[in-house]
This record gives structure tokens, sequence and C-alpha cells, in this order.
């Protein structure tokens, strides 16, 4: 079997071109798992927070958290907001360069917590298929790539 280190040690540039383009083909997919695993604490977390009282749901934007991570950004990324139901941005926290937002009540509660279980049941459950889904089609690469390299 060859290992990435042989192939990194390969004869000349032929050898480290290669180990660059699989590396860079795996690059967005870390990123897209790495934020995935950040989103879905944050959602635990607004779950985990249902009862208490003045507890804001928050979120990331995950298309513009992405892109910011592949650009290299990782610095406060823009967000329009073209609708009234979009999040609104919290003041100085961020998500691996991503800023953290308010949810958008849907259905205000007495104790001032924004909570609502059925859209946080449904965005961890999303986000969770979404993650599973990234790491069975980066396994799915690894197994591409072992089986080009064993010939």
């Amino acid at each position: 079997m060859i290992s990435m280190q042989a192939i990194s040690n390969g004869q000349g540039q032929e050898g480290k071109q290669m180990s660059g383009r699989i590396d860079n083909m795996f690059q967005f997919n870390q990123s897209a798992l790495n934020l995935r695993a950040a989103r879905q604490e944050l959602i635990a977390a607004n779950i985990a927070n249902a009862d208490t009282p003045n507890y804001k749901a928050r979120d990331i934007d995950f298309a513009s958290a992405l892109r910011g991570a592949l650009s290299g950004t990782g610095e406060q990324l823009p967000i329009t907001t073209t609708s009234p139901g979009h999040l609104g941005e919290m003041s100085g926290e961020s998500v691996m360069g991503a800023p953290v937002l308010y949810r958008t009540v849907i259905q205000p509660s007495a104790d001032g917590n924004t909570v609502d279980m059925d859209v946080e049941r449904a965005q961890f459950a999303d986000n969770a298929l979404r993650y599973e889904a990234s790491v069975k089609f980066v396994s799915d690469q690894v197994k591409d790539v072992l089986a080009a390299l064993q010939g």
C-alpha cells in the first residue's frame, strides 16, 4: 500500500501536485464537517435551554460561514437580510469566523425565551442528516483515492 507520505515524497513535482490535489479535495469536506459540528452544538444548546427564561435561540448562516471558511477570511461575514424572517446578528460572537445570529421569534413566550422546539428539532435533524451524508461522502472519496493509489 502507498502512504500519503510516499506521495508527498514522490519524484519531483508530480508527487507534490498529487498530494496538493488530494488536500484540496478534502479541504471543502473538512470545513463543512467542522461547521456542521459547531452548528449542531448551537442547536443542541438551544434545545437544552428551551425552558430558560430570556434565553435567545441562536444559529449560524451555514452557507455564508462555509463560503468564509473556504475563502480563508475567518472574519465577520457579511449577511444580507432580504426578509424579516432572517436571523438577526449578535454582536461579537462567532463560530469558526461565522457570526452567531439570533433566531427570529415565530411564537413569543411569556418568559422571553425564543426557542421553538419544533423549529429546533427540525434544524437539529436536518443538520445531523447533512453531517452524516458528508461523512459518507468523505468515506467514499477516501476509498476512491486508495483504490486509485493501489492501482
